[in-house]
């Protein structure tokens, strides 16, 4: 959809001055960025892949962008640091250098964005838009407007001895684009956790680029926990050369309609792990797509996304296997499990299969259920109450991907998190 005068008019100004303080290839994107988004607008449910996603709200709201950071509680914000991490915190897309330990040495690059600009332009210039593979409004907003961010890069053989966070708290009721660079080197590995958090309904629109190496390896981490009212969008984006290794995790638990889009593209002999807990409660909306592409022979991939819909929630997942001619030797495995707890809430699930090669191994699965009446049966006979038998099985139904988490520090986080959930059930203190 075409956006109007008046809504293109609030993005205008604010391209023009970002693309005066960035280099001049990037200035280039952000006004062709920005003639796309004028022409086409947001994505649209008449679009297969956003069909069962409507922003109308969104464009109605129309978001002007943060000029400048919000005030905020340090203390807070100290809660949402995680220990043994190095950290970059953006505040309504401004770094807060404050609160921000970046400064890695040596073989390692983390820097925000602007400092990017300023000393790491060539690394920008390279990396930047390899591993979008995806043309949409949301990308074209991004890509306009983006003002914060960071760059990671590890030069080849590297291995970080601890995690980084980056955390991006949203104060404002406006739009605040954001953009990651990550760049893994050959045999080089990392962790990284991307946290979102915020106090207000506004729309967070941000990219994350993943380009590993061969034979790189990166754990990486979405937790999910924007502010009731507001709106979501993240992608993730990831290139996998020969041998590479991506484990992938999203916790979206936070927001009022937040999609994420997790799309890879597969290398030889790679492998790709992806899980997911959605847990949409209240009247969330909340909406994962995923794309894998096995470009290449010999791939293996695995996707796990648990979901939890109660109340008025709504819960989509949209999974998708491309193996492309040549990939053979493909191992592509889809899972998505569902409890849907009330007779408002709603599931939606849309696996798919593409498959243009002839000797691999392709599965997907979904199923639709409520808790166990047995299981909760046994739990009453034992003595245990009705409500604190239902939060034991959901418990039990979400703590396997906690558990799988071997991030200590964030694990010990999600358990507390989720445990606010779960009040009426006596628990063993978590690290």
């Amino acid at each position: 959809m075409t956006l109007s005068a008046e809504a293109l008019a609030l993005y205008q100004d604010a391209v023009e001055s970002l693309a005066s303080n960035s280099p001049a290839w990037l200035a280039g994107l952000r006004r062709k960025a920005l003639d796309r988004f004028a022409t086409n607008g947001f994505p649209s449910p008449r679009e297969e892949e956003w069909k069962y996603t409507n922003i109308t709200a969104i464009e109605r709201k129309g978001f002007a962008v943060a000029t400048s950071m919000g005030e905020v509680d340090p203390a807070w914000i100290g809660s949402l640091l995680l220990p043994e991490c190095w950290h970059l915190v953006l505040i309504d897309g401004h770094f807060a250098r404050d609160l921000s330990h970046p400064a890695l040495v040596g073989d390692v690059v983390f820097c925000d964005m602007e400092a990017a600009k300023l000393r790491h332009a060539d690394l920008l210039a390279e990396g930047f838009g390899q591993a979008v593979d995806v043309d949409h409004g949301f990308i074209d907003f991004n890509t306009a407007l983006f003002q914060g961010g960071a760059l990671i890069r590890l030069n080849p053989g590297t291995r970080l001895e601890q995690p980084i966070q980056i955390l991006h708290i949203l104060t404002q009721a406006a739009a605040i684009p954001t953009r990651h660079l990550i760049q893994i080197g050959e045999e080089a590995e990392a962790t990284v956790i991307e946290s979102h958090a915020g106090v207000a309904a506004g729309l967070t629109a941000h990219v994350s680029e993943v380009l590993l190496g061969k034979n790189a390896s990166l754990k990486h981490f979405i937790i999910q926990e924007d502010h009731q009212r507001a709106f979501h969008f993240g992608g993730l984006y990831v290139r996998q050369e020969t041998g590479s290794r991506l484990a992938q995790t999203q916790f979206a638990l936070g927001g009022f309609l937040a999609r994420s889009e997790i799309h890879v593209t597969i290398g030889k002999d790679c492998e790709t792990l992806l899980d997911g807990l959605h847990w949409a409660n209240g009247r969330r909306h909340l909406d994962t797509h995923t794309r894998l592409v096995h470009a290449k022979p010999n791939g293996t991939s695995r996707e796990n996304y648990k979901v939890i819909a109660e109340e008025r929630g709504r819960s989509v997942f949209q999974g998708r296997i491309v193996v492309e001619p040549g990939a053979q030797k493909t191992d592509a495995a889809m899972n998505n499990r569902n409890l849907l707890l009330s007779d408002d809430a709603e599931v939606d699930s849309k696996p798919q299969l593409e498959i243009y090669a002839d000797d691999v191994k392709c599965a997907h699965g979904v199923t639709i259920g409520q808790l166990d009446p047995d299981a909760l049966f046994y739990l009453q006979t034992r003595g245990i109450d009705a409500e604190s038998a239902r939060q034991l099985l959901l418990y039990g139904f979400v703590n396997e991907l906690i558990e799988a988490v071997d991030v200590e520090p964030l694990r010990g986080y999600l358990h507390r998190q989720l445990d606010r959930r779960f009040h009426a059930i006596p628990l063993e203190e978590n690290p």
